[in-house]
């Protein structure tokens, strides 16, 4: 199962007698799942169902389900005319024009103009939820497809960059035994040059200080254990991960930033630079990720 994004979009569309149905399915961020929809109120009743349908295969997203109903050109519905109804006010005008002489006769026209004599022949409201449903089917198997798309270059983006900080850290680590060294030479030679002027306090203070930023070997394994439990994450994708991935970047802007403030050298705080630059492009793709 591969990384999904939270953004997408599909469209399905179809007729179902003399209605054209037009039915969309859009998402974006959002910290959960969050199902609205716009349709006839004609619909409202299968809100339910429709629901459920799209929550069964997405976790995370604000997704908006819009659907249009239209009366086709061609398919104009059927006329029902009530006969029953035409007959008694062609009774009732007869009676009356008897009764009240000034009464006029109705036409055929003024019959067929009254409420109720012509109807349009009501759309099997069983079919059209019918229609609705498998085109939300429909939709929501591209809408799938393309979120999957989308998270598959979110997940190479990623990948590419956790690369480039793994090789970071590892030539950086590689590095600092000479990084260090170079380090106390310089000082060896300052202190030689100021020794007879620094009491041994002083002298055991800053020995001290400068071996506590030279500690770097905690920072350095979790910086290789959080870039490996992102790739492994990304990798395998095991149902919805975003929030997962977000608390790794966290993880890891935690220890690019302890690594920077223990620098000794320009190269240790170029590294937790570079390192947070590529934390900060994989957590903006991360917040796309379902």
């Amino acid at each position: 199962m591969a990384i999904r994004s939270m953004t997408g979009f599909a469209g399905a569309a179809g007729e179902c007698g003399s209605k054209r149905i037009s039915l969309d399915i859009r998402s974006v961020n959002h910290r959960y799942l969050d199902v609205q929809f716009k349709m006839p109120d004609e619909l409202r009743h299968l809100e339910g169902s429709l629901r459920e349908r799209i929550a069964a295969g997405a976790q995370r997203g604000k997704i908006e389900c819009r659907i249009q109903i239209r009366q086709t050109d061609t398919g104009m519905p059927s006329l029902s005319v009530s006969h029953s109804l035409a007959a008694e006010l062609a009774a009732l005008n007869d009676k009356w024009r008897g009764e009240w002489g000034g009464l006029g006769k109705l036409t055929v026209a003024d019959i067929l103009n009254f409420p109720g004599v012509i109807s349009a022949q009501a759309e099997d409201g069983e079919v059209l939820a019918l229609a609705v449903q498998s085109l939300l089917n429909d939709a929501l198997e591209e809408f799938s497809a393309a979120r999957g798309r989308e998270g598959a270059k979110l997940q190479e983006h990623i990948l590419h960059r956790l690369e480039a900080a793994e090789g970071i850290v590892c030539a950086l680590e590689a590095r600092f035994p000479q990084i260090l060294q170079a380090h106390l030479d310089k000082a060896r030679a300052r202190l030689a040059e100021a020794v007879a002027n620094i009491d041994d306090d002083r002298l055991k203070q800053e020995f001290a200080l400068f071996m506590q930023k030279a500690d770097v070997d905690e920072e350095f394994s979790r910086l290789k254990t959080h870039i490996a439990e992102v790739r492994r994450v990304v990798s395998e994708a095991q149902g919805s991960v975003g929030k997962q991935l977000d608390f790794l970047m966290q993880e890891l802007n935690r220890e690019a930033n302890t690594l920077g403030s223990k620098a000794v050298a320009a190269e240790c705080t170029q590294a937790s630079v570079e390192l947070k630059v590529l934390i900060e492009q994989m957590r903006e793709q991360v917040q796309n990720i379902e």
